[in-house]
């Protein structure tokens, strides 16, 4: 039997010709084989044979195949780009090959082939990529992306998708590391700066329902390598530059701000990213199933949150390396700088930044600040106030100090100045010496500061307006609708249908601000964490949480940017406003923190600022539902709210009457109301009953007796107010009900009358239910305290205020106050006269020295005994506590008593000389006092109670307190023995007058008296 011919053993040089071969697709020798893709290189071959080398690739022909192929126009074969990543995959291919091969020999011979097969591929790639017009390209036209884009999506996506590319491009290990890795900067720069490009194009119109991830792993996956980091910081994009450079411009133009502005949020219509969020997942969201809303609020915040990590990822590792970082710091601080405008109420979307981007970097800086977030830590002593007056990335200067002016703050820096020297240019230099000595956590945190206040804090401003909108239109809406059953007309219908997609389109704009922030939990956390680092290291600026506070404020304090701790309050009153969203967070710090400084002007100037404070503390108020509370500890077993928090809140209730704004009249009953709500249910605490008692005592004469005064001030103020509104209520309702002469009025005044209607329902309903609230106050505390009451100065100002509120509500004119629904006005006359009555009998009671009915009598206005009468008979008809009406009773006949008495008084002291009348009411003077300015005198009770609402001279206007007031004794003296002359004088008359009526009564004969 034949044996068949064993296969002759190839060469090792037969070997590498058959792997290039398969490799770089050509042949040097004219065959017609199956692959078209194959290229005969012609010329290659006769220059071979020329120079008589053998027709068979070798590594020495390797690169010279190469060029060749590369620079020949050739049919059907692949463009440069697909061939060159054709040549690296077939050579990876033959890798797994050739490590099956036995001879280990061959096997290191081809394996070095191959790699340099690769290497090659890679080096070529880099030149065609580098410069596009070296080899023939009939494909270059097709596209203006850079043909390496799909091949690193594919790289980092489990699918490929293709931007602009071919997507035949597949996988191929190992060739971007390579290209990437290893290889100088100067030839990967103009490849890099075209990939940034396409990648800041793509994601350049996308919302956050867009395809932005795939770019974003790109990126992340770029600037893994040094070559990439440094050339996405060195494009002349990284910091657009330019005259007309402005925070959008920024935001829209350089690489990184596209990838900022992907957002659920609304923007601008020609800059708004696609698909439009609002339309997709909120379109008529009143017919929606909730579970279809949560699912679009899930989606929106996972995605946002994958944005988040993802460019969290990318800054943090180009400030990881020290060659990108400063590059990285001053993108953040450019951002911050080009967009300090959006500070303002009104922000130009034209020329700011959207919402969107400064959320999402917010939530981004808020990760970069993670590692030294812990309050406690020590990492916190490398933030250094000195970055906020010489750092020289940010621009603090023209934001409001918490208490020094410009000018101080400018006086104090050239007192402390660590250069001394005139020269500004030495200056300069130093200042940007002191740059780079600020620790990252200083420069990160003092950043994050700013970012938060143009970013999420704004954001939440943006809501809470978009939220009155809302409200406003449903009010319009709602008064249109009326109009237009009454009588129908075609523009009230077109009026309609606007209001009606105004508040489609503005419910659309809250859900998504409700999806992308309050929704997410995690970035609420994380900002109070740093606002919770913030307000400690504020405090440690003073010496740290110990009360009271230091006379002086020191200036690092005082200079630090006011918006630190407004944004602090501002978090805290939205977060305690979302469900569950303070759950786990320690607000001890905070609480301690406005203990300290709610009723200090001496550290925190603005008014509004501390009276933010008391609106915290009022979300976060146990309500009175007899429940447990998380924050119940806050108030009653906290060391410094034990000892502070009534005492401040009384101070801030009386400084809060002179804010300085031209709109301080109305907003102190706003600030006031959130006062009182808190001291009411603090009333109801026992340690913090015994701390009001006990400063009622120590401050009888100091700013107790101020808060008495406002607060009886305020109470005549709204009750008057919403009492005289309902009066024009009345008149308007009497109006609108006389149907016949209401219809023939012309639409749009019925429109006006209507809305000034619903206006003044909205005042009478706010007044009075003010009002209310500071009489039950007044009621509270004078069952425990009243010698403040009953001081000179104050008794017969709260005996005019109760004769007043007694008039309205029972005197001649209370059938006209008489609503069909007072309940809807918070208007309660049964109630506030139950509270009225309560103040008088609680003051009579408290009263040792008989003084209250008297002064009751003073009050000429308001006063009469009938009304005491009335009072008693509505109290007995509605069911009142019989021991109540008595007391009220009792006190009416004293009252009515000491009116007599007053009268006779008067008749005795007959004509008063000027001189001994107070020129301010024209009452005899009593202890008579010389104003030091003016030197004119006056009563001493009367100036006082002046000086309770306004510390000037009232002749003059200059300043005067209470102890300035000189006694005038003399005067004293006179008025006393003037009193005693007219009394002796009345006695003497008296006694002459019985005399004579005794000697006319005598007996018929003329004998002897006839009575004996």
């Amino acid at each position: 039997m034949a044996t068949t011919p064993a296969k002759p053993q190839r060469s090792p040089e037969e070997i590498e010709d058959i792997i290039l071969r398969k490799i770089f697709l050509v042949s040097l020798i004219d065959s017609m084989g199956n692959d078209t893709r194959v290229v005969y290189l012609e010329m290659t071959a006769a220059e071979i044979l020329s120079e008589g080398g053998e027709l068979r690739l070798s590594r020495d022909l390797m690169e010279r195949v190469l060029v060749d192929r590369l620079s020949g126009t050739f049919t059907s074969a692949e463009p440069p780009f697909q061939y060159l990543i054709g040549i690296y995959r077939r050579a990876y291919e033959e890798g797994k090959k050739i490590s099956n091969m036995k001879d280990k020999s061959v096997r290191a011979q081809m394996e070095l082939v191959v790699n340099q097969a690769k290497k090659l591929s890679v080096s070529y790639c880099r030149i065609h990529l580098g410069n596009p017009d070296m080899f023939p390209d009939p494909e270059r036209s097709k596209s203006n992306v850079s043909p390496l884009l799909p091949l690193i999506f594919s790289e980092v996506s489990s699918s490929i998708d293709a931007f602009g590319g071919s997507s035949s491009v597949g996988s191929c290990p190992g060739f971007l590391d390579e290209l990437f890795r290893d290889s100088d900067y100067d030839s990967m720069e103009p490849i890099l700066k075209q990939l940034y490009e396409d990648l800041r194009g793509i994601v350049l119109k996308c919302s956050a329902l867009g395809n932005f991830q795939q770019p974003l792993r790109a990126l992340m996956y770029l600037i893994s390598f040094p070559v990439g980091a440094r050339g996405l910081v060195n494009h002349p994009w990284w910091i657009p530059k330019g005259a007309y450079l402005n925070g959008r411009v920024i935001e829209m133009t350089s690489i990184l701000g596209p990838f900022f502005h992907v957002s659920a949020l609304p923007d601008q219509s020609i800059f708004k990213g696609q698909p439009d969020v609002g339309q997709q997942c909120f379109s008529e969201s009143s017919t929606q199933r909730p579970a279809d809303l949560l699912s679009s609020f899930t989606t929106i915040k996972t995605v946002m949150n994958n944005l988040y990590d993802g460019l969290a990822e990318v800054l943090r590792s180009l400030l990881k390396n020290t060659s990108t970082r400063e590059s990285v710091l001053q993108y953040i601080a450019e951002v911050i700088n080009k967009n300090a405008s959006r500070a303002h109420i009104q922000v130009d979307p034209i020329s700011s930044a959207s919402s969107g981007m400064f959320v999402n970097l917010s939530a981004v800086m808020l990760r970069l600040c993670e590692p030294f977030l812990d309050a406690n830590s020590t990492k916190k002593d490398k933030i250094d106030p000195k970055y906020v007056f010489y750092g020289s990335r940010l621009e603090f200067k023209e934001l409001t100090a918490l208490h020094a002016s410009s000018e101080e703050v400018t006086e104090w820096l050239n007192k402390n100045s660590p250069s001394n020297t005139s020269s500004g240019e030495t200056s300069l230099l130093h200042s940007q010496s002191e740059s780079t000595n600020y620790s990252f956590i200083c420069e990160c945190f003092f950043m994050t500061a700013r970012v938060l206040n143009l970013g999420l804090l704004k954001a939440f401003s943006d809501f809470k307006h978009l939220a009155q909108d809302i409200s406003r239109c449903e009010d319009n809406l709602a008064t249109l609708k009326t109009m237009q059953e009454q009588s129908p007309l075609p523009r009230l219908a077109q009026d309609i249908a606007r209001l009606e997609k105004e508040i489609e389109s503005f419910t659309q704009e809250k859900l998504c601000y409700e999806a992308q922030i309050l929704r997410d939990g995690g970035l609420l956390q994380q900002a109070l964490s740093f606002y919770q680092l913030m307000v400690v290291w504020l405090v440690g600026r003073v010496g740290g949480f110990k009360m009271p506070l230091p006379q002086s404020c020191p200036m690092e304090f005082a200079c630090m940017p006011e918006h630190f701790v407004e944004d602090a309050m501002e978090l805290l009153i939205f977060a305690s406003r979302i469900p569950r969203a303070l759950d786990g967070v320690k607000l001890d710090d905070f609480m301690n923190f406005i203990i300290m400084f709610m009723a200090s002007p001496e550290y925190i100037r603005n008014p509004y600022l501390r009276a933010k404070m008391v609106e915290v503390l009022n979300c976060w108020m146990p309500r009175r539902s007899g429940t447990s509370s998380v924050t119940s500890t806050l108030f009653e077993g906290h060391q410094l709210s034990v000892g502070y928090l009534v005492k401040n809140l009384l101070k801030l209730y009386v400084d809060i009457e002179f804010t300085g704004s031209h709109t301080q009249f109305y907003d102190k009953f706003n600030i006031r109301h959130n006062i009182a709500e808190l001291l009411e249910y603090l009333w109801q605490v026992p340690v913090h009953q015994n701390a009001w008692k006990q400063i009622a005592k120590e401050e009888e004469k100091g700013v107790y007796l101020n808060f008495l005064n406002f607060l009886i001030n305020d109470s005549i103020f709204l009750l008057d107010e919403s009492l005289n509104k309902i009066l024009e209520l009345k008149e308007l309702e009497a109006e609108m009900s006389n149907t016949v002469e209401w219809e023939q009025r012309p639409a749009q005044e019925r429109q006006e009358r209507t809305r000034l209607f619903h206006s003044q329902e909205n005042i009478i309903k706010i007044d009075m239910k003010l009002a209310m609230e500071d009489v039950t106050m007044l009621a509270f505390t004078t069952e425990q305290i009243t010698a403040p009451f009953l001081l000179p100065e104050m008794v017969e100002r709260v005996g005019s205020m109760l004769n007043y509120f007694l008039l309205q509500l029972v005197g001649p004119q209370r059938k006209s106050l008489s609503l069909k629904d007072p309940e809807k006005y918070e208007f309660r006359p049964k109630q506030l006269l139950k509270q009225i009555v309560n103040i008088y009998v609680h003051l009579a009671k408290g009263d040792r020295e008989n003084i209250f009915p008297s002064a009751i009598t003073k009050d000429g206005r308001s006063y009469n005994d009938q009304l005491f009468t009335e009072a008693s008979n509505v109290l007995r008809r509605i069911g009142e506590d019989p021991r109540m009406i008595q007391a009220f009773d009792d006190l009416g006949r004293k009252a009515k008593a000491a009116a007599s008495e007053a009268l006779d008084a008067e008749a005795i002291l007959g004509d008063i000389p000027d001189e001994f009348l107070d020129p301010i009411q024209y009452t005899l003077m009593k202890d008579p006092v010389i104003l030091p300015s003016s030197r004119i005198i006056v009563d001493r009770p009367v100036i006082q109670r002046h000086l309770l609402s306004d510390a000037t001279d009232p002749f003059n206007r200059s300043h005067l307190t209470p102890d300035m007031l000189i006694p005038d004794t003399e005067l004293k003296q006179k008025i006393e023995e003037f009193v005693k002359s007219q009394q002796r004088k009345q006695h003497g008359e008296d006694m002459s007058m019985q005399s004579r009526f005794k000697s006319s009564i005598q007996s018929p004969d003329g004998t002897g008296p006839l009575i004996d």
